[in-house]
């Protein structure tokens, strides 16, 4: 069986009567919401992005972590305040991205997060720039039960990868994958698939080709190719915007770069994929970096309290009215992926 169809089958194993019940009164109440133009909202997320930490070992230049940004302080997810929050939402809760801001790796708690929400048979998943892949890190991934694990490689060799992974080193990339294979070999596992993930930036564009047949010779299951938000598009002061359209979300005019996407009145995303912060701080989505536009504080209410108070409902409604009007989805595009056979 191909790792992407075993990836597949592995992710609707974790459903049950519960988790498709929630998840059908979800999917209702948006298309509902949708027809009324009203914020209506039945049951509770399907998925969340949960962030290990807001701190990371490169300088990314369109990446507020990278670039040390945030208004919001850095800090490490407590083991602790993880579980009491995954007791709340693992009825409903089918698939978790340990991943918003930060690299996950660097919390020394992250892997018994990883462990404890895959007891808890939820589909988990995480993004890394793989400098952490060590030998110990590598084995104790594969036990953790992380079902799915997206390793950043911007370039297939150092020049390149470095004019967008500032301060990284691809050697130590390529090291951490041929590591976590190793592992998931030894051990006789089928988990987690390991998919390379490229961001089509200018410096790169011309070794997609390269990345594809690297993949391959790694015995990496998959490569994804990954359009990049730029936040200063109309000028793209680091020059990252590709030639290649497919690859970029945006075109040129006389006026500057323009954004492609077509802002619908509407997002899923405000249905059923929330962001908690390290700190406990619920966002509407994984484009407000800098969690501006707080939903609730899990300090001071219960989620199922916050997924449902008036500061959702009122941000809803919102999106509904006019998404054009709301900073964070003005640069937003729904499919940042591009799909390739």
């Amino acid at each position: 069986m191909k790792p992407i169809r075993r990836d597949q089958f592995n992710l609707i194993s974790k459903l049950n009567f519960s988790r498709i019940w929630n998840g059908l009164k979800v999917l209702f109440s948006y298309y509902l919401s949708r027809w009324t133009r009203r914020p209506i909202q039945w049951g509770f997320p399907i998925s969340i992005s949960f962030e290990p930490t807001t701190s990371c070992n490169l300088r990314c230049p369109e990446c507020p972590s990278g670039l040390r940004a945030f208004t919001r302080p850095t800090g490490m997810l407590q083991k602790d305040f993880f579980r009491e929050t995954i007791d709340q939402m693992h009825r409903h809760l089918w698939y978790l991205v340990f991943y918003f801001q930060g690299e996950p790796y660097l919390n020394p708690g992250f892997l018994d997060m990883v462990k404890y929400a895959s007891s808890k048979k939820i589909y988990t998943a995480t993004s890394t720039n793989a400098h952490y892949l060590n030998e110990e890190n590598a084995k104790r991934t594969i036990e953790s039960g992380l079902d799915r694990l997206i390793i950043s490689i911007d370039g297939t060799t150092q020049e390149v990868y470095q004019q967008y992974r500032v301060g990284g080193q691809l050697d130590k990339v390529l090291e951490g994958t041929r590591t976590i294979i190793k592992w998931r070999k030894e051990l006789k596992s089928k988990t987690p698939l390991v998919v390379f993930q490229f961001l089509v930036v200018k410096p790169n564009e011309h070794q997609i080709e390269e990345v594809k047949k690297l993949a391959a010779e790694m015995e990496v299951d998959d490569v994804w190719f990954k359009t990049a938000q730029v936040y200063d598009y109309v000028n793209d002061p680091h020059q990252l915007i590709p030639g290649i359209d497919k690859y970029s979300r945006y075109h040129k005019t006389e006026n500057g770069n323009q954004f492609k996407g077509k802002l619908a009145n509407h997002c899923w995303r405000l249905w059923h994929d929330p962001v908690i912060t390290w700190d406990g701080l619920v966002a509407p989505c994984c484009f407000d970096k800098d969690a501006q536009h707080q939903m609730g504080d899990l300090k001071n209410a219960s989620f199922k309290e916050i997924w449902k108070n008036g500061a959702y409902r009122d941000f809803r409604k919102k999106i509904l009215q006019g998404r054009k009007n709301i900073d964070i989805c003005s640069n937003c595009s729904e499919g940042t992926r591009v799909w390739e056979s």
